[in-house]
């Protein structure tokens, strides 16, 4: 039992250590401004504005609640262990053990935009059939990763390949912390393998590019401003996978951006006022990451926070022939359990790319 109280105490210790670091008793007074602000007559006639307020309270009072749950097992697991009861303390310590770890990683998360939802993309690369799998295959992984952390997911486009796979697929991931998670997976992701689609069965390299963007709200970029007289609307009918269930209502949405040219596609939804919706805050974050690519000197200073999803940019390699091994080319973290990752297994890669100084 010593032991586990031990375990306890250094427990304790990290709980302080984090409360430090997210500036607790800042986060405690700024929901107290932010709760004050929500009681002014006028808080609602701004509708984003309040929106955003709530959502920030939201954010501040979830983190609180998950500080106040490791602190409630640890004031039961003394009581355990005063009383006795080792089961008890065992189990306590290890559900807070649990918990200090993932408030600890959460620390790693500190971007301006890492509490954001994240728009994840993925496009095929040069090979036909063969890049379209694997950008089918990749789209299934993170769909896996995303169902694990129980986050939830919307197609916003989908743009199949003639006989397999897909060419392109936009999805929001709506989560705590998603965009801070999935930031880093942004990049190039190879793979090689003996081919499904030949006969001989002859090794192939296939090359998937993955773009993951912030969800940001219209405050979120005071210096870009989207006017109605720089869009240009087109809408079309949407059908489901395969081609079938073809609507018959032009519920689809295609929007251009003229001064950029910027070009976004909306289908996920069966009425044209959502998808229009979605490609407006599609667009948004198209033009932040132009934003972050025109100022150099931001970049360096949030560094981590924007990786261009650029072609050279390959991040990892998934090898299935004639050995199997998943490596990280940046963090050298390597696996041979391919298929756990390909199921969504994508925690180590994703934290040591997050803890890289």
């Amino acid at each position: 039992m010593k032991d586990l109280k031990n375990k306890a105490d250094e427990i304790a210790k990290s709980l302080g250590q984090i409360k430090q670091t997210f500036g607790f008793d800042k986060m405690l007074k700024r929901i107290s401004e932010l709760d004050a602000k929500a009681k002014e007559p006028d808080f609602w006639e701004d509708k984003v504005s309040a929106g955003n307020v709530m959502k920030e309270v939201g954010k501040l009072k979830e983190q609180i609640d998950e500080l106040g749950k490791v602190k409630q097992l640890l004031e039961d697991a003394e009581a355990a262990y005063e009383l006795g009861m080792e089961n008890e303390l065992k189990e306590k310590v290890e559900e807070a053990e649990v918990k200090i770890k993932d408030l600890t990683f959460s620390t790693y998360l500190s971007g301006p935009y890492d509490t954001k939802n994240a728009i994840v993309s993925i496009h095929a690369g040069q090979g036909g059939t063969e890049a379209m799998d694997w950008a089918s295959m990749l789209y299934r992984m993170y769909l896996r990763f995303c169902e694990k952390r129980v986050w939830t997911t919307q197609m916003v486009e989908l743009s199949e390949g003639e006989e397999a796979g897909i060419k392109k697929v936009t999805v929001n991931v709506g989560g705590q912390f998603a965009y801070g998670y999935l930031k880093g997976e942004a990049g190039t992701h190879r793979l090689v393998r003996q081919s499904p689609f030949n006969a001989d069965k002859l090794r192939q390299t296939s090359f998937a590019l993955v773009e993951v963007l912030p969800e940001l709200e219209e405050t979120d970029l005071p210096g870009v401003l989207i006017k109605n007289e720089d869009l240009e609307w087109q809408f079309f009918r949407a059908s489901t996978q395969g081609g079938q269930n073809v609507q018959k209502v032009s519920t689809a949405v295609r929007l251009t951006h003229i001064p950029s040219g910027i070009v976004v596609t909306s289908q996920a939804e069966r009425h044209q006022v959502q998808n229009r919706k979605i490609a407006l805050t599609l667009l948004r974050a198209k033009l932040w990451l132009r934003k972050q690519a025109e100022e150099d000197a931001q970049k360096r200073q949030l560094k981590g926070e924007y990786r261009p999803a650029s072609w050279g940019n390959q991040i990892r390699s998934y090898v299935l022939h004639p050995y199997k091994m998943v490596k990280d080319l940046r963090t050298e973290v390597e696996t041979s359990d391919y298929e756990s990752v390909l199921n969504g297994d994508l925690d180590a890669f994703i934290e040591a790319e997050l803890k890289k100084p």
